[in-house]
This record gives structure tokens, C-alpha cells and sequence, in this order.
């Protein structure tokens, strides 16, 4: 069973990966015309999430774990991406 800290610790990865892909997309992919794509999210997600496995893997951490947290930084890394195109969208 997950503990709470395992859970807050996953969800904090999630929230810290959100607010770091949004900034980057409105601060530094802001005239790159190719983020406005539909599939960037999705594409950033599965990276993010192939980039995590690696960090989240330790010998003490079992495998539920391991795949939440990573699941939480693809989420959030996605999630991020679709949220900096939307606000460089609306003119943020």
C-alpha cells in the first residue's frame, strides 16, 4: 500500500513538473510555432515520463511507486505544455 508521504512526494513531482513545462513554453517556446501542434502535449508527457523512470527507480522504492511518481511528472509535464500554449493563446 502507498503511504501518504509516497503519495505527497508523487504528487508534488506532478505539481512541480506542471508549473516548470508552463513556464518554459510561455517564456522560451513563445515563437516557436511548432508547440501549437495538438500532439506536443502528448509528446512531452511520454518524455517526461521516459526521463523520470530512470530517477524514480531505486533499489528501496517499489514498483507502484516508482510508476506513479513517473506517471505524475508525464501528467504534469503534459499538462504544463497544454496550459502554456493555451495562455500564449489568449495573450499571456
Amino acid at each position: 500500500m502507498l503511504s501518504i508521504l509516497q503519495l505527497a512526494l508523487a504528487i508534488t513531482a506532478g505539481v512541480f513538473a506542471f508549473g516548470f513545462a508552463r513556464g518554459f513554453v510561455r517564456r522560451r517556446l513563445r515563437f516557436v510555432d511548432s508547440i501549437r501542434s495538438p500532439f506536443v502535449p502528448f509528446l512531452v508527457g511520454g518524455g517526461a515520463l521516459l526521463l523520470a523512470l530512470p530517477f524514480t527507480a531505486l533499489p528501496l522504492v517499489n514498483i507502484l511507486v516508482t510508476g506513479l511518481a513517473a506517471g505524475m511528472v508525464g501528467l504534469g509535464a503534459g499538462l504544463g505544455t497544454a496550459s502554456g500554449v493555451k495562455a500564449l493563446k489568449r495573450g499571456e
